[in-house]
């Protein structure tokens, strides 16, 4: 299947940012993570356009606009700031709905820190960032970087979504998403470079926006225990599991990640 049917362009001040659309009402902005772009959410914009404006951009030098080689600018605190500003413009300044997966729950989380007056309501899938206070877990980054620097594409993204997801991901992934991910393969340049700050759950704290809070029931124990430490410090927050899927949960069981994203936007008024 053909996604999106149309891509948009937002220009910001010194950047254009791509995005796929669908439905009317308030606006949900879904927040991808590394390797990926607007394209990951193909499952997600037909279903849920239905009851709101669904938006997914790609971020700041992901594909259709992929950097081929290193930036010294790509953060998360950077792409914080484009959604910032994307928001605004195609928002008028009202706030939204916001989603982030993995690394873009890090995003959509520091968007909500930076922005409090933008975030409606935030939902964090499987978010991977540190905790104030822990120490710095062994990055690979650097390793699958040092592959694609030699040209070897194949080993550098499927090492990476199998350390990601757990081993035998990439194997069973589909055309598509292999293909996503190659497109964006070269972002692990500037992603082994970037800064990796830890997240400061005394900020975290002060967050004001209901709060969902989902994780795959076969993803790896490390996002399980960023949910449960986001928990104990919002203990109202609402956590949901999603059955028979992983990280890639929005992909493995569409149907009960958008069944969830549904309820509790309903929920949250």
């Amino acid at each position: 299947m053909e996604f999106p049917p149309t891509d948009y362009a937002c220009a910001l001040e010194d950047h254009t940012v791509h995005y796929a659309q669908a439905g009317a009402g308030d606006m949900l902005v879904f927040i991808h993570g590394s390797l990926c772009d607007y394209r990951y959410w193909r499952w997600q914009l037909p279903a849920l356009s239905a009851q709101w404006h669904v938006v997914a951009p790609s971020l700041r030098g992901y594909w259709p606009q992929a950097s081929q080689q290193a930036d010294p600018r790509f953060s998360v605190a950077r792409h914080a700031q484009d959604m910032a500003a994307f928001i605004q413009n195609l928002g008028n300044g009202r706030p939204a709905h916001i989603l982030g997966h993995s690394r873009g729950a890090q995003v959509a989380l520091e968007l909500a820190l930076q922005a409090p007056a933008l975030v409606r309501t935030l939902t964090l899938a499987d978010p991977g960032f540190r905790l104030e206070g822990e120490p710095a877990a062994p990055a690979f980054h650097g390793d699958m970087a040092t592959l694609l620097r030699q040209g070897n594409i194949e080993a550098a993204v499927s090492g990476f979504v199998d350390k990601a997801n757990g081993a035998g991901t990439w194997r069973q992934m589909t055309s598509w998403f292999k293909t996503m991910v190659k497109d964006n393969s070269r972002t692990l340049l500037s992603q082994a470079q970037e800064p990796h700050p830890a997240v400061n759950m005394d900020q975290v704290q002060a967050l004001d926006a209901p709060l969902l809070l989902i994780g795959g029931a076969h993803s790896p124990e490390r996002y399980a225990s960023r949910l449960r430490a986001l928990q104990d410090a919002l203990p109202q927050a609402t956590r949901v599991t999603i059955p028979m899927a992983a990280h890639g949960m929005n992909l493995a069981n569409p149907r009960a990640f958008n069944q969830t994203v549904t309820d509790f936007l309903i929920n949250a008024g």
